[in-house]
């Protein structure tokens, strides 16, 4: 199962997802700052309780290790928000779910947040949007 954007091409319309934001740069930015001693562990794995619960029972394993504590790899948990959705959004488990969320008449933004399950480490790592148009 694939969640990243390359899976929606054909979920909607157009080649692939508009409005793709990577955070690669913030993401780079911080852990630099981790490992310089400027930002602590504990100002840095600060994950919810609820995101962490989400990333170990749904999340996709990535290939990435956790650039904190490199012990484990990162997951990766997928939110949708959108018209007649709960307004803290809806966690996505499959791409199943996800192409079916993307075929209504609906713009949906799409956010995908790392997470170490060992550490607590988390960051969004991009944001998209979904059209069924």
């Amino acid at each position: 199962m694939s969640l990243r954007p390359e899976a929606l091409r054909g979920a909607g319309s157009g080649t692939g997802p508009a409005g793709h934001v990577d955070y690669r740069l913030a993401r780079n930015a911080i852990v630099s700052e981790f490992r310089k001693g400027r930002l602590s562990r504990p100002e840095v794995c600060d994950a919810h309780p609820e995101l962490l619960r989400a990333a170990i029972n749904v999340g996709e394993e990535s290939r990435e290790d956790c650039p904190i504590c490199e012990e484990a790899k990162v997951r990766l948990v997928t939110y949708v928000f959108g018209p007649r959705l709960p307004p803290s959004g809806t966690c996505v488990t499959s791409s199943r779910e996800m192409a079916k969320l993307s075929h209504k008449d609906r713009r949906l933004a799409c956010y995908v947040v790392e997470v170490c399950p060992n550490c607590s480490w988390n960051h969004l790592a991009r944001s998209f949007i979904v059209s069924g148009r």
